[in-house]
């Protein structure tokens, strides 16, 4: 005949409740687990035999060598994941300040070949064109555009 079939009626909610507890705690369970692994090996004053005997250990008798490990060494464990956090969060830092550092100051040249371009494309105009060349070669520095317009102010008022 067929198997009983279960309805959700049928399962109490304290034994749901005692299932999802469960659940919750093995997962609990493997983090742990797997953060005192990563913690083996992230420690730089245990050496290659102590690290192996530790893995073996937590392998082995894992409930044991858990609870072992975090009496014995947990205490470290907190500066260790604080120091890779800074050591990360420092690098990071040092790559967005390398990447976000001005290049070489640009020259007249590359002023020139700049508004060449957008006036290629249709920014803009010839007589916008000529006024911020005007600037340019005048040493005027770096030309500017207006709020309001998109242009390029003049080189001298008229």
């Amino acid at each position: 005949m067929s198997a009983p079939t279960y309805l959700a009626y049928d399962y109490p909610a304290l034994s749901v409740f005692w299932s999802m507890l469960v659940f919750f705690l093995w997962i609990m369970w493997f983090v742990l687990l797997f953060r005192v692994v990563v913690d083996i090996f992230r420690d730089d004053n245990l050496g290659g035999w102590g690290k192996a005997a530790w893995t073996v250990c937590v392998v082995v008798l894992p409930f044991l060598g858990v609870f072992v490990y975090l009496i014995a060494r947990g205490k470290d464990m907190g500066r260790r994941e604080v120091e890779q956090a800074r050591a990360q969060q420092k690098a990071v830092d040092d790559y967005i300040r390398q990447t976000a550092q001005p290049g070489p100051p640009r020259t007249s040249a590359d002023e020139l070949a700049k508004l060449s371009e957008m006036r290629s494309r249709g920014d803009i105009t010839d007589d916008e064109f000529r006024r911020a060349k005007e600037l340019v070669l005048a040493g005027g520095g770096k030309p500017e555009r207006t709020e309001n317009t998109g242009a390029v102010p003049s080189a001298s008022p008229r």
